[in-house]
């Protein structure tokens, strides 16, 4: 076996069953250190022991190696593999079939952990048709967000990857290439500002096929200045999903964080009346919307969007745990526009 696909399966492996980070990294790093050596030299090193010497090097890297290159599958690997058989949530296995793409991810451009080419083949390995590539925008300093200039460069990469159909090796470590039925979509994640205005220069965001907005910063603002501020984001008409609209934090090593408070009747009136999809974020620790407000968006006629909001390749296949939700709150299949077909959702996007 590919000892550089041993390595980078096994990341994806961990990030699905939602590893620490640092364990995560050390597998990514190994498969960056040994990337650019040649199969015989990697064979030669691993074998007499010269490799562990390298820096990005440990114990449980160098024996996964090792075996990879005896021709064997890493016995760490098998074991990942053979635990990540079963689905991530109870229920939602109907609903999950038909989710054909995914709207909210990041890469290392932003706070994601991984390369664009490792993102978009693992969307490719899983099966989706299309993933939008939405990495915050400038306000968000933190998670490194992008500049009118880095997302202009983006497009580019993008485009490229689309061009010539190569995702590269990153993901699960197949190393093959993304065929005529995917489609790596241009986007971002762009703050909704205090003032209700999208943090991005609209002609860029003219450019771009997915508009995720949402609030980041001053979460515990009243209810008319949230709501306000969230009634302004949504009716710009670059605005295609509201992002994880409470902001809430249920779990997870960040720690607990209260729902934001707004006027969801209003907020989500607005989202059905400016073809703004609300967002099912997969992502465990948010669970957001709440179960209540999934129903009030319902009978106010929102369309929704499931999203993995993932930051690494293997958090991709959060979606899981957000088809659960939906399928538990009876959304309809026809309401979620990552069930559409492409050339349905670019329409729907782009208008």
């Amino acid at each position: 076996m590919d000892a550089v696909a041993a390595l980078n399966e096994i990341a994806f492996w961990l990030e699905r069953g939602r590893a620490a980070t640092f364990k995560v990294q050390a597998f990514r790093k190994a498969a960056a250190a040994i990337a650019a050596l040649e199969p015989d030299e990697l064979a030669a090193r691993a074998r007499d022991g010269r490799l562990k010497s390298m820096k990005g090097i440990g114990d449980r890297t160098y024996q996964v190696i090792r075996q990879a290159v005896d021709g064997e599958v890493p016995d760490y690997l098998q074991d990942l593999r053979q635990r990540g058989t079963g689905a991530l949530a109870e229920g939602g296995g109907e609903l999950l079939r038909t989710l054909r793409g995914d709207l909210h991810t990041h890469s290392d451009w932003s706070d994601g952990g991984s390369p664009i080419a490792a993102m978009a083949e693992a969307a490719r390995v899983l099966g989706r048709e299309y993933l939008a590539l939405t990495d915050h925008s400038p306000n968000l300093k933190i998670a490194n967000g992008l500049s009118a200039e880095r997302l202009m460069e983006q497009l580019d990469v993008v485009a490229a990857i689309n061009s010539d159909g190569t995702t590269g090796s990153g993901a699960t470590g197949s190393g093959s290439t993304a065929g005529n039925n995917f489609r790596l979509l241009t986007g971002i994640e762009v703050d909704i500002l205090e003032t209700g205005e999208l943090d991005q220069a609209p002609e860029l965001l003219d450019r771009l096929d997915v508009v995720v907005a949402s609030v980041h910063s001053k979460l515990r603002s009243d209810r008319t200045t949230m709501t306000r501020r969230m009634l302004k984001g949504i009716q710009d008409p670059h605005t295609n999903v509201l992002g994880h609209c409470t902001g809430r934090l249920v779990e997870g090593s960040r720690g607990l964080r209260p729902p934001s408070e707004f006027d969801a009747r209003k907020v989500f009136a607005a989202c059905a009346e400016n073809n703004v999809a609300v967002e099912i974020n997969s992502r465990p620790e948010r669970q957001d919307p709440p179960d209540e407000l999934i129903q009030l968006a319902l009978d106010a006629g929102c369309l929704f969007s499931i999203d993995s909001d993932a930051h690494a390749p293997g958090q991709l296949d959060f979606l899981q745990y957000g088809a659960a939700r939906a399928e538990l709150n009876n959304v309809p299949a026809e309401r979620i526009v990552t069930t559409w077909p492409l050339e349905r959702l670019l329409e729907w996007s782009r208008g």
